[in-house]
């Protein structure tokens, strides 16, 4: 079993950050021999960046853990406020907004979220997690 390892991207409020996000996910995901992963999780990290940059103020940070075969995707912001809970994902696909966090039910093993404190600033972190084999 590989070592458990972490990384986090301390990202602006800048709608750039989620393809600093993607691309800094998929060049980790390669340097560590889980490629394919990439394109699902990407996705995920696009979705919980991007509510993490347009729904809050202050500062966010995407952060990849992997440890006993899960690699888990995780987005914190500033906002302590939970996550709206995600709608039926086929009710929403005409939908304007609303569709990122069932997006991540939907394609995640598990997703959640809990309150977590960063640099002394209170916030959340939204997560959801891949199986890496």
């Amino acid at each position: 079993m590989p070592e458990p390892w972490e990384y986090s991207l301390y990202i602006p409020t800048d709608p750039r950050a989620v393809t600093v996000s993607r691309r800094t996910l998929r060049l980790i995901l390669t340097l560590h021999d889980l490629a394919h992963l990439a394109d699902t999780a990407e996705l995920l990290a696009s979705e919980l960046v991007s509510n993490a940059v347009l729904h809050t103020k202050g500062p966010a940070c995407l952060r990849l853990r992997h440890r006993d075969g899960v690699l888990q995707i995780g987005a914190w912001d500033a906002d302590p406020e939970p996550p709206e809970p995600p709608g039926k994902f086929e009710e929403l696909a005409d939908a304007e907004s609303g569709r990122g966090v069932a997006l991540v039910r939907a394609c995640a093993d598990v997703w959640g979220w809990h309150p977590l404190s960063r640099l002394g600033h209170r916030g959340k972190l939204v997560w959801c997690e891949l199986p890496a084999a």
